[in-house]
């Protein structure tokens, strides 16, 4: 990318950032637990691909004029499936449309097959400075479960390419898996945590309909870890990355203190962002108002309607007040240093005390799940593993 602009600082809780998010949703083949936009093709015309995700990059910028980036995230589906020219062609162009934070953060999203790992050098010399590798387990049994196509040493081995490569790297993990143990977990998530990187994302395995594992679940042929075990997962996962210097900076995210996702704290924050490319959603605030945009989620309506219209946006909408209001405390809540008054003024026009008033927050408050202090209002270490909970008590 051309030399960005030298004023930019790390995104807060006044200024959130401003992101850009592309979609890439193709993969090798489908997980048995993954409800993501993501489809398996046979073949991928990556030249067409690539002018138009810059063909919708030109019109999603055009909505948002003199916002200086501060993050790129390419997610997926399988991002290191694109190639590495196309990520260097949009960045290339973010650069020319919009101003650019000179510490901006490049996330590319990647599988660790061989052959995304070869392309990982293509990918750094095209701006990524950012890698968060797919790993989602370290062992092979475990990996065959999951339906992933690596190995544990393919895994061991595009970690270790993407650490000599990159200035940050992240992996994920999946846990509450079938028949996995507490100590079983205790032992993988102590390898995970000698592996050195700076950003975990540990995530409890969630059965979600319409995937292959759902279906099995409601068959009785797939067993997860009980409400309890699962607690007790979570718990166990907390106290060793805080140990290790990794705590929680969101519910499923933990990292050494500056080395949080700049791109996700966007969103978390309630942030303004860009999306381009299928399926992709974007949150922009226009005459002071905030507008969800969502892109045509299959890939061949998405790329027709580009090439016709110059973007693939499928339904534009103005957010209401109120719901606005739940979207920032739903976000907001799974950080660890929850919802700043600055957060709720900034995106959605009002104070705290007006969007939680004292006779929702104070039970909540007295059980010991909610703080409420000068910071702002924020979910205690009991409050997390039942935010879906606090939530609805929050907001009936």
């Amino acid at each position: 990318m051309p030399e960005p602009s030298p004023n930019s600082s790390p995104p807060s809780p006044t200024d959130p950032g401003f992101g850009v998010y592309v979609h890439w949703p193709f993969c090798q083949s489908k997980c048995p637990y993954c409800d993501f936009n993501s489809h398996v093709r046979e073949s991928v015309e990556h030249d067409r691909w690539a002018r138009a995700l810059v063909a919708e990059l030109d019109a999603m910028a055009s909505l948002a004029p003199g916002r200086e980036v501060t993050s790129v995230f390419f997610g997926g589906g399988t991002p290191s499936l694109m190639e590495p020219k196309t990520v260097a062609a949009l960045l290339d162009r973010i650069a020319a449309l919009m101003p650019v934070a000179q510490d901006v953060e490049i996330t590319l999203e990647a599988n660790p097959g061989s052959v995304e790992a070869d392309r990982f050098a293509g990918y750094r010399s095209a701006g990524v400075n950012r890698l968060s590798l797919g790993v989602q387990a370290l062992s092979d049994d475990a990996l065959r479960q999951l339906g992933r196509r690596h190995d544990l040493a393919e895994a061991l081995r595009a970690l270790d390419i993407a650490r000599r490569l990159f200035d940050r790297v992240s992996f994920d993990l999946i846990y509450a898996r079938p028949g996995q143990t507490l100590a079983a977990w205790r032992a993988e998530l102590a390898r995970a945590l000698a592996l050195g990187t700076e950003h975990l994302s540990l995530y409890q395995l969630t059965l979600e309909q319409g995937t292959r594992f759902w279906t099995l679940h409601q068959r009785g042929e797939l067993q997860v870890p009980g409400e309890d075990a699962a607690a007790d997962l979570f718990d166990l996962t907390q106290a060793m990355t805080a140990e290790a210097g990794l705590p929680a900076y969101e519910i499923s995210n933990h990292a050494r203190p500056g080395a949080e996702s700049r791109h996700n704290l966007t969103y978390w924050r309630s942030g303004e962002w860009i999306g381009i490319g299928p399926g992709a959603h974007g949150r922009l605030t226009q005459a002071g108002r905030t507008v969800a945009r969502r892109q045509a989620k299959v890939p061949e309506t998405w790329l027709a309607a580009v090439e016709a219209a110059g973007h693939g946006t499928a339904e534009t909408e103005t957010v209401a007040r109120r719901e606005r209001v739940e979207e920032v405390l739903m976000m907001g809540f799974r950080l660890t240093e929850g919802v700043h008054e600055a957060d709720m003024r900034r995106a959605a026009g009002i104070g705290l005390a007006e969007a939680l008033p004292p006779e929702r927050t104070a039970p909540l408050v007295a059980s010991g799940h909610l703080v409420i202090d000068a910071k702002g209002v924020r979910l205690t270490a009991a409050g997390r593993p039942v935010l879906n909970a606090v939530l609805a008590r929050l907001l009936a």
